[in-house]
């Protein structure tokens, strides 16, 4: 850290020389402008770029024919997280059908990303969405709602025995991955460029709590689809009447902890968030008692109900885990 005299010119105007060496590495001349922004804990933040500007402009990928088609993908999405505007697919030949499917399919699954220019050899990709104007709250909003209506369905099909319903629930998958890839991108755009926190309206702290809430809620989901494909494999089989309530009960209770979680960080509740973590331990119970009667069971439906046990006692934790984040969180912005 580097130490430096405030002075005053002019009778009224303070004035503090800034480094050499950050001058010339950012490529300042006479004249620019810089951005300053105060932040919530009193400290002054100065940068060469503007709050609209993005850091991160262009990125390129070169393809050809024995391209991986998934590595491709896992690409794009990898760009579209870390906040590319700009997406270029360029290839020496025409570009093969596969990869302009890749490519379809890319902005399918993502939020804002569409084809804006195409040739025989090179197609961009551009963000139309302008990240500012989704609230981070928005968005985990919508992931609970999605997640808690794919876990009612799959209880729901568990209790009537309609296997459709659970399938459905499978087809739902990236409508939960690709909100958490837009949270996960905004904070990038923020921890790139911290002007966008405060074009936001947001702290930083509120953007990494939301990205971590994000992230465990798209691991519920991944439960979720879990639960699901295992109630397809039981649905025809003859199941013990009593374990079947217990394993509906302890679903039942995984989603409202779920719900506990989320209600607790919108509502800025640390009394909730706490609750919650304590009833856990109460599913914990539930889903150690279910393995116990599990074990006196015989059948080849044994291993899938086992399966679903163990996430609806992990949705249980993730919900634990959203409520610790929720109290850390409001714990800190305590003034």
């Amino acid at each position: 850290m580097e130490i430096r005299r405030v002075q005053m010119t002019g009778g009224s105007s303070y004035v503090i020389t800034l480094p050499k060496e950050w001058i010339k590495s950012v490529n300042i001349k006479k004249n620019d402008q810089l951005g300053l922004t105060i932040q919530t804990d009193g400290t002054l933040l100065i940068t060469p770029t503007m709050v609209e500007k993005q850091i991160k402009n262009e990125k390129i990928f070169n393809v050809n024919e024995r391209i991986d088609e998934k590595y491709l993908l896992r690409q794009l999405i990898g760009a579209y997280i870390s906040g590319y505007d700009s997406i270029k697919i360029r290839s020496k030949e025409r570009i093969p059908s596969k990869i302009t499917g890749i490519i379809r399919n890319f902005t399918q699954i993502t939020i804002g990303q569409e084809v804006v220019e195409e040739t025989d050899t090179s197609i961009v990709i551009k963000d139309l969405l302008n990240p500012t104007e989704m609230p981070f709250t928005s968005t985990l909003k919508r992931m609970h709602l999605v997640v808690k209506s794919m876990h009612e369905d799959v209880n729901n099909s568990l209790k009537t025995g309609n296997k459709k319903i659970a399938e459905e629930v499978i087809q739902r998958d990236n409508d939960v991955d690709r909100l958490h890839w837009l949270v996960a991108r905004q904070h990038n755009i923020i921890m790139q460029n911290i002007g966008f926190a405060e074009k936001m309206g947001i702290t930083i702290e509120l953007a990494n709590t939301s990205f971590l809430i994000s992230r465990i809620i798209e691991r519920i989901g991944d439960h979720v689809i879990r639960i699901a494909q295992n109630t397809i494999n039981i649905l025809d089989k003859i199941i013990d009447e009593k374990l079947l309530e217990k394993l509906q009960s302890a679903s039942d209770n995984a989603i409202n902890l779920f719900d506990m979680s989320i209600t607790s960080f919108l509502r800025k509740d640390v009394k909730s968030a706490n609750e919650t973590i304590e009833i856990v331990t109460k599913l914990e119970s539930k889903c150690k008692e279910l393995n116990k009667i599990l074990l006196k069971q015989k059948g080849d439906y044994v291993i899938s109900i086992g399966y679903i046990i163990d996430s609806i006692r992990r949705i249980g934790d993730y919900s634990s885990d959203i409520s610790e984040n929720v109290i850390n969180y409001l714990t800190g912005e305590e003034k």
